[in-house]
């Protein structure tokens, strides 16, 4: 029997409908406001300049802290180690099977300098 008012499933009746342009959330987000994840992406990407062997040059803010992470890691800083291997191992695993031939010449350099640095003594080196 077919509901001759209009009113019943996904048919509510008229007088509770939302009007034209009213929101069903008008407490909601405010638009143009951003998440975390979306305030750390923009910030990451800014640029920044940076003197190395004096000169100036220009990268953004992940660059720029990669970059100095990777210095304080070789100049002995553990916790800087810690996450970079960190880092590290959860690039790898993103990545799939990415091997340690894959690995440019500049990259292979600085993990054969850590593995020396923070190899245990007496190690064998490879």
């Amino acid at each position: 029997m077919a509901n001759k008012s209009g009113v019943g499933y996904r048919r509510p009746p008229k007088h509770t409908q939302f009007k034209k342009g009213q929101s069903g959330n008008p407490s909601g987000r405010p638009k143009g406001t951003v998440n975390l994840a979306t305030a750390l992406y923009n910030t990451l990407r800014e640029p920044v300049e940076m003197v190395e062997d004096g000169i100036t040059k220009t990268m953004t803010k992940m660059e720029a802290a990669v970059k100095r992470l990777v210095e304080e890691a070789i100049n002995g800083d553990m916790h800087a180690f810690r996450v970079l291997s960190v880092l590290s191992q959860a690039m790898q695993e993103a990545e799939g099977s990415a091997t340690s031939t894959e690995l440019e010449g500049a990259d292979k350099k600085i993990l054969k300098t850590l593995f020396r640095r923070f190899a245990p003594a007496g190690a064998a080196q490879s």
